[in-house]
This record gives C-alpha cells, structure tokens and sequence, in this order.
C-alpha cells in the first residue's frame, strides 16, 4: 500500500470479521500500510456498527483508533459546507456522510482510498478527476459483510 491512504468502512470491517470474503485482502493491506490510515468519524460510526450486526464487538473498532493505526483525518465542521456540496451533488447515488467525508479528505491529501465500495468509481474530486483507489482485484460491486 502506498505510504498513507485513506480507509473507507469495507476495509475496515473485513480486517476485523474473519468471516468476511475479504478478510485476507484486508489484512494485507493492513500489513503493507507504512503509515496510519486517515479515516473519518462517519466511517468509524459505520464499522461500529457493522461489527455488532456481524457479532464483533465494537470496541475493536475504536481500537485502531487509540493504537494509532487509523486517525482521525477530516474535522466536518471545518468542511461541512464541501461536504453538503458533495452530498447534494451525488444525492441520486445516494452518497452516504461517510463517502463525502472521504472524497472531500481525498481532495485535501491527494491519498488513495481503500475501499470495497464501488461507488467510488462515480465520485470525483473537485468535481472532475477521478479517485485513486485501492481495491482488490476483480472488484466490481459495493459490499457488505
């Protein structure tokens, strides 16, 4: 993985369920990282989540967060009125908070986002370019564990 990238939900989840058919992927990417993943508190909320539903505890998920391994890379009020931009303008996706808050963090950094998500493909930054993203191979669909 390249030194620093940004850490949507999918990922996330998968490293912490073994269950998850991208578990293993999951790991890898974790192991390669040479630096800590920049994620949002909107994702953080939806791992939570996800891993009560999957019978994980949630702390787990806050875990990363307290070692070091994932940090907090965006502040929504400072960019809240970007963030209602992006919403709007991919109101009809429908792009969830969790998804504005990572193109917006890839608009300010220029970072990769990991993802399992497939509707980063529609997103663009600042409108017209592209995300770069890490995903596994083969990748075509928007997952859930």
């Amino acid at each position: 993985m390249p030194v620093g990238a940004l850490l949507d939900t999918g990922p996330l989840v998968a490293y912490l369920y073994p269950r998850d058919s991208y578990h293993t992927w999951a790991v890898e990417q974790f192991e390669a990282a040479e630096s800590p993943f920049l994620t949002c508190e909107a994702a953080l909320t939806e791992a939570c989540f996800l891993a009560t539903r999957n019978g994980q505890a949630p702390v787990r998920v806050l875990q990363l967060l307290e070692s070091g391994v994932v940090r907090i890379g965006l502040d929504i009020e400072d960019e809240v009125k970007r963030v209602n931009a992006l919403l709007a303008r991919y109101a009809n996706v429908p792009m969830s908070l969790a998804d504005a808050c990572l193109v917006r963090m890839a608009e300010m950094t220029r970072l990769p986002i990991c993802t399992l998500d497939n509707d980063f493909t529609v997103y663009r930054a600042h409108s017209r370019q592209a995300l770069e993203l890490i995903s596994p191979a083969g990748f075509h669909g928007l997952h859930e564990p």
